[in-house]
C-alpha cells in the first residue's frame, strides 16, 4: 500500500476542486485550494522525496482558453520528474505517445474508451497500438447509481454502462498495466473514503489499483488499509497539507512511500 501523490491543473493553476463540480461551460469548477507554485515544484518535491507513480491531471477539456496553459504546467511537471509521474486528461490515441516521449511513465485514460456509455474496445485496441500496454492506466472514477458504481466520464458528469467490478477490470487488463479509481461522490470533500466502493476493489486480485476520494485523516488511512486488505495504493488531494489541509505530506511520504510502503508489506 503506497501514497501515490498528485497534482491537478484547472485554469493553468495547481489546484484542488470538488469532484464533479467541473464544468467546460466557464471553465468553472468548485475550488477548494490555488496553489502559488508551479507543477514543476510539486514534482521536484516528489521526485526528491522518491514518490513514484502519482498524477499529473490536465483539467481543461481541449478548445478551452486554459487549455495550452493547462498543457504547459504538465510538461513542465514531467520535465521535473521523467519517469516518475502518470500523465491525464483528454488522453487518446493520437496524443498519448507524445507524452510517453515527454516523461510520462504512463498516460491516464478514460472518456476516450469509454464512449457512448459503453467500453470502445476498438479504441482500446488502437490505444495500447499507439501507446503500448504497459504505459496505460484506465481510470474507472465512478459513482453510485442503483446500488452500483457506474464508471463516468466527460468531467465526471455522464454515466456510462459499465459497473466497477472484479469482472469489468479482469476483462480491461489485458489493455492496461493499472487501474486508477476515484470515489467521485467523496472527491474533495474531506468525508471519509467509500467504503463500499473499497470492498468492491479490493475484491479484485490482479493489477496494481490506486484509489481516491475522500481521504482527510490517518484514520481513513487505516480504514482503506484494513478494507482493501493493503492492496489499495491511495492518493490524497484536498486534506493534504501541500493543499492547505491539515494530513501531513511528510508523515505519508515518510510512512507509505516507496521503500517505506516496502518495508510494511
Amino acid at each position: 500500500m503506497r501514497f501515490r501523490p498528485c497534482i491537478d491543473i484547472h485554469n493553468g493553476k495547481v489546484k484542488q476542486i470538488v469532484g464533479g463540480s467541473l464544468s467546460d461551460a466557464g471553465d468553472r469548477a468548485a475550488e477548494n485550494y490555488i496553489s502559488d507554485r508551479g507543477a514543476d515544484w510539486y514534482a521536484s518535491l516528489y521526485r526528491k522525496d522518491g514518490l513514484k507513480g502519482g498524477h499529473v491531471i490536465l483539467l481543461n477539456k481541449e478548445g478551452s482558453d486554459y487549455y495550452e496553459a493547462g498543457r504547459k504546467q504538465v510538461f513542465a511537471a514531467l520535465g521535473a520528474y521523467p519517469g516518475g509521474l502518470q500523465a491525464g486528461g483528454g488522453i487518446n490515441a493520437q496524443n498519448a505517445a507524445e507524452l510517453i516521449r515527454a516523461g510520462a511513465d504512463k498516460v491516464i485514460v478514460t472518456s476516450f474508451v469509454f464512449s457512448g456509455g459503453k467500453i470502445r474496445y476498438d479504441r482500446l485496441e488502437e490505444l495500447a497500438a499507439a501507446a503500448g500496454r504497459d504505459n496505460i492506466v484506465l481510470d474507472l472514477s465512478c459513482r453510485k447509481k442503483d446500488d452500483r458504481y457506474l464508471v463516468v466520464t466527460d468531467r465526471w458528469q455522464t454515466f456510462t454502462e459499465e459497473a466497477v467490478c472484479p469482472a469489468l477490470m479482469e476483462r480491461l487488463s489485458k489493455y492496461c498495466a493499472e487501474f486508477l479509481v476515484h470515489g467521485v461522490d467523496s472527491e474533495g470533500r474531506r468525508q471519509g473514503i467509500e467504503a463500499e466502493l473499497v470492498k468492491v476493489l479490493s475484491a479484485y486480485n490482479g493489477l496494481p489499483v490506486t484509489y481516491a476520494g475522500g481521504i482527510h485523516t490517518r484514520e481513513d488511512i487505516d480504514l482503506l488499509e484494513q478494507l482493501g486488505k493493503g492492496k489499495l495504493d491511495f492518493t490524497v488531494g484536498s486534506a493534504l497539507d501541500l493543499f492547505g489541509g491539515s494530513l501531513s505530506y511528510r508523515m505519508l511520504a515518510e510512512t507509505y512511500g516507496g521503500k517505506a510502503a516496502g518495508r510494511r508489506s
